[in-house]
């Protein structure tokens, strides 16, 4: 069914986007390093999935913050956002 795999490949990418800024991120990051981390890696998505990007990240910027903050892992970040399946 076309919804749940849209759904699917939202995930996947919702993850893939995640581990990205968690990387960019570092270990036990603040406020600021997770908000240079969200707009670099949109950066490096180049131009039409970075503007995407950037507006899924404005939109969700404080749960990715406290998940990361809370050493959370990207998938469950990715679900408490709607993005995957629990």
């Amino acid at each position: 069914d076309s919804v749940a795999q849209g759904r699917g490949i939202k995930c996947s990418q919702c993850t893939r986007a995640l581990k990205k800024i968690k990387v960019l991120a570092g270990d036990n990051p603040d406020e600021a390093a997770v908000a240079a981390a969200l707009q670099k890696g949109c950066r490096l998505l180049g131009r039409p999935m970075g503007k995407v990007c950037q507006q899924l990240m404005n939109k969700y910027q404080d749960q990715i913050t406290e998940g990361l903050q809370n050493g959370n892992m990207p998938r469950d970040i990715c679900t408490a956002m709607g993005f995957c399946r629990s």
